[in-house]
């Protein structure tokens, strides 16, 4: 097998020469060899060792963790056990739903009554109630409340994939090795803030909240908690949006 040059591998694994030769910064793909042009260029173990790269990432672990297992100083096991928790928490959510929506199905084609009590097993967006409460009031929770339920389910859907696209986008940011101070960091800032703004019950959405102390705390808890930080691709991911966010809420907020 020839060697492959690192625009062609970027494309074929649907990433970047960017990210590529960030990844060969942190020492977690080195190319097979370096051409008197300065191209690099990888052969089959590179590309095996990048297919591991992108299976991990798409875990869900963070750079440190994949760089970690790659490096054969944390066990696979031990650093997929907390994602697959995850997963198969997810699985089961999933599960529930699927037989909720199935037996509402099923009632509604044979005309029967539909129950209530078992149509939103699975629909449990309620989970940090208690968390939410605690730390912005009953009230805040009662307005975000209304406001998702006040939703259609194809705008739910399109919030859903918002929220995701934006956390996507920020891991993309964290392996790109984005400074929090460059343009793409400020301008994936700016739509963090925005996303926040638009979410009922929190300081940044309350006339004369305090939206700066809301971003600047919600960026220190980003890392500080790893339900959080997961959205980011993990800790180093999580600090990434911290900084970031901490550059634009002082120029801007």
């Amino acid at each position: 097998m020839t060697d492959h040059s690192i625009q062609e591998i970027a494309k074929l694994a649907g990433t970047t020469s960017r990210t590529l030769r960030h990844y060969d910064d942190l020492g977690l793909l080195k190319p097979s060899r370096v051409g008197a042009n300065g191209y690099r260029y990888y052969d089959a173990a590179a590309l095996v060792r990048l297919q591991r790269i992108l299976l991990l990432r798409d875990l869900g672990l963070g750079l440190p963790a994949i760089a970690d297992v790659l490096a054969g100083e944390q066990p696979e096991t031990a650093a997929l056990a907390g994602h697959l928790a995850w997963l198969r928490q997810e699985r089961e959510r999933l599960a529930r739903q699927i037989a909720s929506v199935e037996r509402t199905m099923h009632a509604l084609d044979e005309g029967r009554p539909i129950m209530a009590e078992e149509m939103f097993d699975g629909f449990d967006h309620t989970q940090y109630r208690e968390e939410v409460e605690e730390r912005w009031g009953a009230d805040a929770y009662a307005r975000s409340d209304r406001w998702w339920r006040g939703m259609s389910a194809d705008e739910q859907t399109s919030w859903k994939a918002r929220s995701a696209e934006l956390g996507r986008d920020w891991i993309a940011a964290a392996e790109a090795g984005l400074a929090p101070d460059s343009a793409d960091a400020q301008a994936l800032a700016a739509r963090h803030v925005a996303w926040l703004r638009g979410i009922p019950g929190t300081p940044a959405a309350a006339p004369g909240g305090d939206v700066r102390g809301y971003v600047l705390g919600l960026g220190e808890r980003y890392v500080a908690d790893p339900r959080f930080a997961a959205n980011y691709g993990g800790r180093a991911g999580a600090e990434l949006v911290r900084d970031a966010l901490r550059v634009y809420a002082e120029a801007n907020l």
